[in-house]
């Protein structure tokens, strides 16, 4: 990232005003405000002196600059980035204007036009259409709220530059601090993708920022964002991002389970799973999320909820329980001994209720216990706010203190925003962080205790790579036939079920024969052959087999009859998608009516570990039944995990496969076997 742009020694606001409710107004009164310790300069042919600043009528009297912060209609932008470049040596520029890509052609070519100038002279470009760049350094924006910068607050990406503005104005009252704000508009040049590689190539364990909040409308370039938040998680920094447009308009005609249940969305969920992002569904979401990324990280479950008001502490405990945290009973020695130094009637089982008439010197000996006593105990949520019969500093003054001493993270919720709106203010001045709703933080806590970091050990799949290619090499794009897909899955060391496919009865009858009644027959060509009557289940005799063989090839566009022997066990399922710029997006789940009704699936993005693809089956509503209940036989999930991972590496050999579908598999214990399968591939 060019330097001029981060540190700039000079600035100049190109369409500059004294009106500071216009954008070269507003962006040079807070430059001002800043305190820019570089040189400031201004632009604009009717002004002689700006905001006490003496102006530049004319662009080419300017010394040389650094920086260039453009607000002039848009079709006077490319010669101005013109002069600047070839006569003054600006190799950064920030264009507010807005008239570019986003209002059509004439636009585009406008803002195409502006990037080529910049790049012919190894510059660099944030917007066009953008509300700019605040960093320690300089104001570089033209909006309000300015928040006080600290170092250890969030760095701030967004693509929208209305959506930074008020993920400031919702952050800012719960304490939320603000590192560095990058509003890239349209990305002409640099996008969310490139100041993320920014911020991990230049990361500072001592300096930088550890949280990181990502507004995004388009990945572009989805493996340099995977690439450095991974890095920059592995460092340990934490990242949260609204993916916006997760929505499709329409219906896509697909021809498997994954190309419905697939689509560019469902890639970028794997993205972020993979990469240990935390994916939000809002501003107030993203918000919640990076104020627990505010306290210490902790790695268990349970919780510990402190109260006195009963209500909240019911709503929170059920909201965490969904979450797949857990508020565990409280009890012993210790708990009866705390229960002593609190008034009659309260409780300590979990939630500990200390009752409306707790002091904060009762609170100060409940987080003592917890945090010293108590050791299945990971974290403490605590309530407190006030009906307005006292003032409550001193509890405040007290979970401020504690959050400082204990090695158990503290988050505190103080729901009475205006009764005690004096004592939150006292409390945010200090440095904290706090959540008005208990139930939107425990959802946030979830949320946050969700997302894993990628095991890095995998077991080392066997897989034939010339077969693969030698088979792939010599079909055609479309749907492999079922002896291929045998050769492909048999090469890549994923169990199939003996099968032969008959074009006419004898061949059938014979088949049959050589498998073992009873048998499954299927038609060969019709992509949904459920839909149609295509499949026949229980065949035990050869009668039935040639009454089911002629009405099977009586279906149109059915070219042969598939024999396999009936097998039993709980249907599974695995998928894949190719999503261009993603690679393969593979989705597993139950089998059957589990996937076509239900929509039960986990998806990954390939290449997966044997921990990713454990973490999938985990992550299923029905993993119960995979792992067995009321006396039925499950599936084992490590052996499920292991056939996973095997088709990830065959992905990742196999470009062409465009949409694969497995289902169902069939399992019974270790032994899971392929039964039906549809692959196609594209040659281009």
């Amino acid at each position: 990232m060019n330097l001029q742009l981060l540190h700039p020694k000079s600035i100049v606001v190109v369409g500059g005003s004294n009106d500071i409710h216009k954008p070269g107004g507003k962006v040079l009164k807070n430059l001002i405000d800043g305190k820019f310790s570089g040189k400031l300069y201004v632009t604009n042919p009717k002004e002689k002196s700006i905001q006490g600043i003496s102006c530049h009528t004319d662009i080419r009297d300017l010394p040389d600059v650094d920086l260039a912060i453009i607000a002039i209609a848009a079709k006077f932008v490319p010669d101005a980035v013109k002069i600047l470049t070839q006569n003054k040596n600006t190799r950064a520029f920030i264009v507010l204007s807005a008239g570019f890509s986003e209002v059509g052609q004439e636009g585009k070519q406008l803002e195409d036009e502006v990037v080529r100038i910049v790049e012919s002279v190894g510059g660099v470009l944030i917007g066009p259409n953008s509300i700019g760049v605040l960093t320690p350094h300089y104001h570089g924006v033209f909006t309000q709220p300015i928040p006080k910068l600290n170092p250890k607050g969030c760095d701030l990406i967004s693509g929208s530059g209305a959506t930074a503005v008020f993920i400031l104005e919702a952050g800012i009252p719960k304490g939320l601090t603000f590192s560095n704000i990058f509003s890239v508009g349209n990305c002409a040049q640099i996008g969310v993708e490139e100041i993320l590689k920014y911020l991990d190539e230049s990361f500072d364990s001592g300096t930088s920022s550890m949280v990181k909040l990502l507004y995004i409308e388009k990945v572009d370039q989805p493996q340099m964002l995977l690439k450095h938040a991974l890095s920059l998680i592995q460092k340990g920094c934490r990242i949260a991002a609204i993916k916006a447009g997760s929505s499709e308009a329409g219906s896509r005609a697909a021809s498997s389970h994954t190309g419905a249940l697939a689509s560019s969305d469902t890639a970028v969920d794997a993205l972020f799973r993979k990469a240990g992002i935390v994916r939000c569904f809002g501003r107030e979401d993203l918000i919640n999320v990076a104020c627990v990324f505010m306290h210490p990280v902790f790695h268990g479950k349970n919780i510990a909820v402190i109260t006195h008001a009963g209500g909240p502490a019911v709503m929170v405990t059920d909201a965490l329980s969904k979450g797949g945290m857990s508020v565990p009973k409280i009890e012993g020695h210790h708990a009866s001994e705390l229960l002593q130094k609190l008034f009659p009637g309260s409780s300590v089982n979990n939630p500990i209720d200390f009752l409306a008439t707790g002091t904060a010197e009762q609170l100060e000996h409940i987080i003592d216990y917890v945090e010293t006593h108590f050791e299945a105990i990971d974290a403490m949520v605590v309530i407190f706010g006030t009906p307005g019969l006292v003032e409550v500093f001193d509890a405040y003054e007290v979970i401020h203190q504690k959050k400082k001493s204990c090695q158990k993270p503290i988050f505190s919720v103080l729901p009475s925003t205006l009764t005690a709106k004096n004592e939150v203010d006292f409390f945010l001045a200090k440095g904290e962080v706090c959540f008005p709703d208990e139930v939107l933080l425990a959802q946030a806590l979830c949320k946050v205790s969700r997302a894993k970091l990628s095991a890095s050990e995998n077991i080392v799949t066997q897989i034939d790579e010339a077969a693969i290619r030698r088979l792939l090499r010599d079909s055609v794009s479309g749907y492999l036939k079922p002896g291929d897909i045998k050769i492909l899955f048999d090469a890549a060391g994923i169990p199939t079920v003996k099968e032969a496919t008959a074009s006419n009865s004898a061949d059938a009858v014979k088949a049959a024969h050589d498998l073992n009644y009873p048998i499954v027959m299927k038609a060969v060509g019709p992509i949904h052959k459920t839909d149609i009557g295509g499949i026949s289940l229980h065949i035990g005799t050869d009668e039935k087999l040639v009454s089911e063989f002629d009405r099977l090839m009586k279906i149109r566009d059915v070219s042969g009859v598939l024999i396999q022997p009936m097998l039993s066990g709980i249907e599974l399922f695995i998928g894949a998608k190719y999503e261009p710029g993603f690679g393969h997006v593979i989705l597993c789940g139950l089998g059957g009516i589990f996937v076509e009704v239900l929509k039960d699936v986990s998806s990954g993005l390939s290449p997966l570990t044997h921990y990713e693809a454990l973490d999938m089956i985990r992550n299923l509503e029905g993993y119960k039944l995979i792992k067995g209940i009321r006396g039925q036989a499950g599936a084992d999930e490590n052996v499920f995990a292991d056939i996973i991972v095997r088709l990830s590496d065959l992905l990742m050999l196999a470009s062409e496969i465009q949409e694969l579908d497995i289902n169902p598999l069939l399992g019974r214990g270790k032994n899971i076997i392929a039964v039906d399968a549809r692959v196609r591939i594209e040659k281009n």
